[in-house]
């Protein structure tokens, strides 16, 4: 997969062309183009070459930015050529041009699609080394750079012509020459404040297509020289009964108007991607590190991979590593959602964009550059925002065909009321053309979808959710059942010893024998033994037995840890102990025995103590009207009372892992939605096969990538919170589409005077340029709505 920025869209025509086009091209099984961002995502075994060629063989462009880099350990122009040929084959990489003498490489490439980390190590595999030479951070997203240049641009224009558009008005009741005065005012308006709309709509029609700035065009330039042609030969109209009346203002107007609404409409989409650019902003520019003794300052993109790092209190942690020195109090609400901070010791690892508050650290450098969990979030919520919902088709469907039919009801209006129409008919056809041209809107039909997961998605990556897809986002609403792994999902997923109903002499013998082992269960009996104080030794001899326990030899004596049929086997009476080891399984421990020399010694319980928030979470869930299961491999007593414990009703126990996605598979064909929420790496078929897969943060990698939806900070309270999420979002998304298309629905035939036999009512192209720019403005605005979005913990939105 491959995302790449697109130049030079402006309506859901243009990325729909765009989309068709790279679709259509061999070798693409699906593409996707987002007119907010500006990117198009293709899947496929598609050179980048071919994909750019295709978008600008229609007349779109695929930005390219040129950057200077030093070279470091270039000898000869043998080294010249292999640098230049090793930095051509990085995807992305257009043009490479290296000089010996001054060690500097000029590479052209594709931003959003090379990295500076690709091109280090592209170099760094050649045996040189390549530094940024530039001070400043790598150039912002080319969506934000190309809006800041278009924001700047239109404002321009719309503050001359708004000053022309006055006097216009002015001159409109002032003396004779008034037409040509209007001529001479608007004319600057038409050609130069509308300059972008002619020179997009003329770029689409060369290339065979038509887009929203060919209805502004045609419009104004039919009202705009029908005046000039009257002021030019009044005698061609006359004589034809027509009136000779000049629509200078309308020409003027109309592209003040639509002007006006982009510049608002663009002024609001950059606070649509505010989220994504404070993830952007959380690291800091400037790390800390020790190097030969000394601490030195130097930029983010320098530090690598084992590098000591210094973090003062009030600093932020510079990238990924792990505490070698000191302890902290951390706050980390930017990247998990939790408010509350923690405390972070030696051995802890720490993340790259959270805030120092209390105490000084000195860490070493596991992940930089693109492979710290900051970047990876950043990237996860890009790619999440350019990946369309199914929801959005049909306004895809639409716009493709949306600016031809347009033409074709324009030209219809124009020649029903030239024939039929009351006189003067050339008059009331022209206007009403001129409406239906203005007035129809593709624009909120491609921003009604986008816009919203935008904001969306910005709005769960700060609640700490990151969600992978459009798919995700539809479908989460819908969620009718929650499967919850139990281990590490609604418990910590650190076994501790709980009950111990011996004395602690034989506990230090039992803890000694199983320092041996590698089982979680053994290592809590450790640890809880040390807790208590008591002494541990090493075993003389030690024997695990897979799925009972363990037999050792500690200071000559026999200890036997396990299961009840391991005690049995060894012919161990455990009569005495019988009751209490009932009473620890009712409890939901793993109950085990222990015996010493022969003779049964006491009862570990050992239990999994569940996530603070756990509770909640299922009681948010249940207030949703979502039902929850609790699916685990535990035995059934243990399971239902953690069951019961946190207030879940079904229970899949003693299930295997193999058997968890066949769990989920006979969920979902029973008819039923279903998430499914787990952590580890054997939960990753079950994550796969449901409707949605929720992964926690805090699990594997494995089990986050086969994830649709990961919770950063794996509180189980953040199911709730994306189920919510995703309801506000979709419930946007529906409003931003009802709007689209009853905004064109209800107003194209009043502009075309559809009305005006019955009511006599027609609509004026000035106000229709003024509709037109306001329903894109309403789609952006109402997107933004989201940002509004909080949960109360009783399970209830708010937008």
């Amino acid at each position: 997969m491959v995302t790449f920025p697109v130049g030079g869209m402006s309506c859901a025509s243009c990325s729909g062309r765009v989309e068709r086009t790279l679709a259509a091209l061999p070798g693409v099984e699906r593409a996707s183009v987002n007119l907010t961002m500006a990117k198009a995502t293709v899947v496929g075994e598609v050179p980048l070459d071919t994909l750019m060629a295709a978008v600008r063989e229609i007349g779109f462009q695929v930005p390219v930015v040129t950057e200077s880099f030093a070279i470091q350990g270039l000898s000869c122009a043998a080294c010249v050529a292999k640098a230049e040929q090793t930095l051509e084959k990085v995807i992305g990489v257009t043009r490479v041009r290296v000089n010996l003498a001054s060690q500097e490489a000029l590479v052209a490439y594709v931003p959003d699609v090379v990295t500076f980390e690709a091109l280090q190590q592209a170099v760094q595999s050649m045996g040189y080394t390549l530094v940024r030479t530039r001070t400043d951070e790598e150039p912002m997203d080319l969506a934000e750079a190309e809006r800041l240049r278009e924001y700047r641009e239109i404002k321009k224009r719309l503050g001359i012509g708004a000053l022309l558009l006055i006097a216009n008005m002015l001159v409109m009741h002032g003396h004779g020459m008034q037409a040509w005065l209007q001529c001479a005012l608007v004319t600057p308006v038409q050609f130069w404040v509308g300059w972008p709309f002619h020179v997009n709509a003329w770029s689409a029609l060369r290339h065979g297509g038509a887009n929203m700035h060919t209805l502004v065009t045609v419009g104004t330039f039919s009202a705009y020289f029908y005046s000039l042609l009257v002021l030019l030969a009044p005698g061609l109209f006359t004589a034809r009964g027509v009136a000779a009346e000049v629509y200078f203002e309308t020409s003027g107007m109309i592209i003040v108007l639509i002007l006006l609404g982009r510049f608002l409409e663009i002024r609001a989409k950059g606070r649509t991607s505010l989220a994504i650019r404070a993830l952007m902003g959380l690291a800091p520019k400037i790390a800390r590190v020790i190097r030969d003794g000394q601490e030195l300052d130097i930029p983010l993109k320098e530090v690598v991979v084992g590098d000591l790092f210094v973090v003062r209190p009030g600093e932020k942690i510079p990238v990924d590593g792990v505490i070698l020195k000191g302890n902290a109090t951390l706050d980390e609400s930017m990247l998990t959602g939790e408010s509350l901070p923690v405390e972070r010791g030696r051995g802890d690892a720490v993340t790259g964009g959270t805030l120092n508050r209390t105490g000084s650290l000195i860490c070493k450098a596991v992940k930089v550059g693109r492979d710290t969990a900051l970047a990876r979030i950043v990237a996860m919520v890009r790619e999440a925002q350019g990946v369309k919902p199914p929801i959005a088709r049909l306004a895809d469907r639409i716009a493709a065909v949306f600016v031809p039919a347009v033409m074709g009801i324009a030209l219809l209006t124009f020649g029903v009321w030239y024939g039929f129409g009351p006189e003067p008919a050339f008059n009331y056809a022209l206007l009403n053309f001129v409406a239906v041209l203005i007035i129809a809107c593709p624009c909120a039909l491609g921003l009604a979808t986008p816009t919203s997961i935008l904001v969306g998605t910005g709005k769960g990556a700060e609640h700490g959710i990151l969600i992978r897809g459009g798919d995700a986002l539809e479908t989460a609403h819908k969620i009718e059942v929650v499967v919850f792994d139990k281990t590490g999902t609604l418990t910590q997923g650190k076994p501790v010893l709980t009950d111990w109903s011996g004395d602690d002499v034989t506990l230090g013998l039992v803890a000694s024998a199983e320092r041996r082992s590698e089982h979680p269960i053994a290592e809590a009996v450790v640890n809880g033994a040390r807790s208590r104080g008591v002494t541990l030794m090493d075993p003389a001899r030690f024997l695990a037995l897979p799925g009972q326990g363990i037999v050792a030899e500690v200071e000559g004596r026999e200890v036997v840890v396990g299961t009840l049929k391991l005690m049995r086997e060894k012919g161990i009476d455990c009569a005495s102990a019988m009751e209490r080891f009932q009473e620890y399984q009712r409890l939901g421990r793993s109950a085990m025995l222990a015996a010493v020399d022969g003779v049964v010694a006491g009862v570990l319980g050992v239990s999994d103590p569940v996530k603070p928030h756990a509770a909640e979470a299922v009681r948010s869930l249940r207030a949703m009207g979502i039902g929850v299961v609790m699916l685990t491999g535990d035995g059934r007593i243990v399971a239902q009372a953690i069951a019961g414990e946190l207030g879940i009703g079904e229970v899949l126990a003693e299930v295997l892992p193999e058997e968890k996605e066949l769990k989920i598979r006979q969920m979902r064909e029973s008819g039923r939605i279903v998430a499914m929420v787990g952590d580890g790496i054997n939960d990753s078929p079950a994550l796969a096969r449901a409707d949605v897969g929720i992964a926690m943060g805090t699990g594997t990698d494995v089990a986050m990538e086969a994830s649709d939806i990961t919770l950063v900070s794996g509180d189980p309270r953040g199911v709730a919170t994306a189920i919510l999420l995703s309801r506000a979002t979709m419930r946007n998304i529906r409003q931003n589409l009802f709007w689209a298309f009853a905004y064109n629905v209800v107003l194209i035939p009043l502009a075309a005077g559809v009305w005006f036999p019955w009511f006599g009512i027609l609509l004026s192209p000035v106000f229709a340029a003024f509709a037109m720019s306001l329903s894109s403005v309403t789609v952006v605005s109402n997107a933004l709505r989201l940002r509004k979005f909080a949960v109360e913990r009783s399970g209830v939105s708010k937008v």
